[in-house]
């Protein structure tokens, strides 16, 4: 099982797939749920793709070292959302699934808080890891050898505010010596 890196610019090429394969399969939704932190930029760029609203719910369950150790799972307490109600036809989506559980537990949350308004509920994510307990409805890589997934943003997680300051002045110094001035 070795990691896997990914690089912005395939990071971005896989949630178009994404869409395409959302798109290919003709079901439509009129809302999609994003799970943060991992599902924020997917939801996002599926949101504007479809032109459909995007609500966000707050997940947590890695912590500890490098952030890759899984612990228990934490749900928001509310839905963040700007429409009044939910969609009746939504489309919940992360980055990938894991382990499954998060996603299990979040389309039991969606259904006793928002049971009356889901008429229809189908998940998408990028990666799917053979481990995974849930199936997703869309997909874009299935992983058979469960690798762990280095994503492009993962940077910022070793790298405080204060780090980056210092990095950013280095580069602008070289920059400058390089530029003679």
């Amino acid at each position: 099982m070795a990691d896997l890196y990914i690089s912005w610019a395939d990071y971005h090429e896989k949630i178009e797939q994404l869409a395409l394969n959302i798109h290919q399969s003709g079901w439509q939704f009129n809302q999609i749920v994003c799970l943060a932190k991992g599902g924020l930029r997917v939801g996002d760029i599926l949101s504007r793709l479809f032109k459909v609203p995007l609500a966000i719910l707050s997940t947590s369950s890695y912590g500890g070292v490098n952030n890759q150790v899984r612990g228990s799972i934490t749900i928001s307490e509310h839905l963040s959302k700007t429409t009044t109600n939910l969609g009746s036809h939504v489309l919940l989506a992360d980055d990938l699934v894991d382990s499954g559980i998060t996603l299990q537990k979040v389309i039991t949350w969606l259904d006793r808080r928002y049971g009356f308004y889901i008429e229809d509920l189908r998940s998408a994510v990028i990666w799917y890891k053979q481990c995974s307990v849930i199936t997703p409805d869309y997909y874009v890589d299935y992983l058979a050898d469960n690798p762990w997934i280095h994503q492009p943003f993962e940077t910022y997680e070793q790298l405080s505010v204060a780090e980056l300051s210092h990095v950013r002045a280095q580069a602008l110094l070289s920059s400058e010596t390089r530029q003679g001035g």
